[in-house]
């Protein structure tokens, strides 16, 4: 069984940073979001690369692997039919994507999955569908183009693993806005813990969160 926390261990804590069960870390520390925000910036980077040949402003793109194969993946018929659709390169759009989820990953104090859950949501709205989208563009080189683009595949790896990293912090949010309906059934009281309102109750239902035995 683990330790419980006495008032005297609870004082040494950075209120901010304390665990949040079921995790013995704390999904929001700068520790745990700081290599998210790298990671999808160097994933911006890569895109940036990709879209400036799909632009046509460079010749080629770099692939020490499958060599011109990705200049044929990136200029398929599967990409311009996809850049017809939505009006914009799907490199371009992976820019995008991923500065959005670097700017997201940095906003907010240690504690936003209470203090700031849309910031939360919002986030994970970014990273998750954008690492669903990564696996199809992977399956659609693979099934359909019959080519092979090495950067892309980097770029959906790094996708994956920004799910992987940014779920627990998501999973804690959700955790807490479950407890904050379960306990007062209150749609305005709800609507308030969404956006990151302070009130007795609401405190209360971090701390209910926090207090609970990680197994």
């Amino acid at each position: 069984m683990l330790h419980s926390p006495t008032t005297t261990d609870r004082a040494d804590v950075d209120p901010l940073n304390r665990p949040v069960p079921p995790y013995k870390h704390n999904p929001s520390a700068w520790s745990q979001r700081i290599p998210i925000c790298l990671l999808a910036f160097v994933a911006a980077l890569i895109s940036a690369h990709l879209s400036l040949f799909q632009w046509g402003l460079i010749e080629s793109s770099w692939d020490p692997v499958f060599g011109d194969s990705s200049n044929r993946v990136l200029k398929s018929d599967t990409a311009m039919s996809m850049y017809r659709i939505l009006g914009i390169h799907d490199a371009a759009l992976g820019v995008l994507a991923y500065l959005g989820d670097a700017v997201l990953g940095f906003a907010g104090s240690p504690r936003r999955w209470q203090y700031r859950p849309w910031l939360v949501i919002l986030f994970g709205i970014d990273v998750i569908p954008l690492g669903i989208v990564s696996v199809v563009l992977v399956v659609l080189q693979a099934l359909v183009i019959g080519q092979w683009c090495f950067l892309c595949l980097v770029t959906a790896g790094i996708s994956l693993i920004l799910v992987y990293w940014a779920w627990d912090e998501v999973r804690v949010s959700l955790a807490y806005l479950k407890i904050v309906w379960q306990d007062h059934h209150d749609v305005k009281l709800f609507w308030k813990a969404f956006w990151g309102s302070r009130t007795e109750q609401l405190d209360q239902a971090g701390e209910k969160l926090l207090s609970r035995e990680v197994a």
